[in-house]
């Protein structure tokens, strides 16, 4: 957990409803390359932690007996259960509750995820918990999106979402320090999850990448919907000014492209995983 900064429950309040629309999705092949690293066979159980709006247990699902996705946001879950039911994923239960509750009850899992989650936690506690919570040879793994080297820009004449100047107007009316839920991240949020997870006992980390690259088409009301599906750009963070700064939003995207589209490439996704030893708790 960030230095200085403590959680509080409406970190995403009110962005559940604009992530599928607003979030670039990991790479295609992401579910299958895990599965393939972690030997799955349609048994065991996982669990996703800080799940969300069910991205990453909806697409690995089909690899496991049962799943679990946790997440303290009342408004994801709901997200996460209308996803499942849109694909037809009944295998998943959703509970409510915080990475810090753990175990809570759940049981043993083959596998935990986070998946841009674990950074939001009281990571060296949740850690060894979760190493509790592995059955023999089961894997804690970490989803991000391949941030170094960032993914290239996508090919002239189509024009990249301007980014820069988003986080310009987000900061002219939040303030210069990211907002996070009631608090701030002076620092931004903390890595080196190979530090906190060799301190909780585990050891070995297996990187994968799997590559993207596609070139996506994304419109205004889909950079609108991104913006709103962050932590430090939540709907509430904005209060009665919310439909103050979405008007300047649209401004700044209308200007950059006046046709109203923008092209972007796909990141890698970056997976770490880190298994349990067969001989200890």
């Amino acid at each position: 957990m960030a230095d200085g900064w403590q959680w509080d429950r409406t970190l995403f309040e009110g962005s559940a409803a604009h992530y599928e629309r607003g979030r670039l999705p990991y790479a295609p092949g992401f579910a299958e390359a895990l599965a393939a690293a972690l030997r799955l066979d349609g048994r065991g159980r996982l669990l996703d932690v800080g799940c969300g709006p069910g991205t990453v247990v909806l697409a690995l699902a089909r690899y496991f007996t049962a799943s679990v996705g946790l997440d303290p946001d009342e408004g994801m879950l709901a997200e996460a259960e209308r996803q499942a039911g849109r694909r037809g994923v009944t295998t998943v239960r959703w509970v409510a509750g915080r990475a810090e509750d753990l175990p809570a009850g759940l049981g043993e899992f083959r596998a935990v995820v986070f998946a841009q989650s674990f950074h939001w936690t009281d990571r060296d506690a949740v850690a060894a918990t979760v190493r509790t919570m592995l059955e023999p040879g089961g894997a804690f793994v970490h989803v991000s999106d391949l941030k170094h080297p960032p993914a290239e820009p996508a090919p002239p004449p189509l024009v990249a979402p301007p980014y820069g100047q988003i986080g310009a107007l987000v900061r002219r009316h939040l303030g210069p320090v990211r907002r996070a839920g009631q608090g701030v991240l002076v620092d931004g949020t903390p890595g080196g999850e190979e530090l906190v997870l060799a301190r909780a006992g585990f050891a070995d980390v297996e990187r994968l990448v799997v590559s993207a690259g596609e070139v996506v088409r994304r419109t205004a009301d889909d950079l609108v919907a991104w913006v709103f599906s962050r932590s430090d750009s939540a709907p509430h963070l904005f209060g009665d000014r919310q439909a103050d700064f979405e008007r300047e939003l649209r401004g700044v995207l209308r200007q950059a492209a006046p046709g109203g589209f923008f092209a972007e490439r796909l990141p890698a996704t970056e997976i770490k995983i880190w298994r349990r030893p067969h001989d200890t708790r």
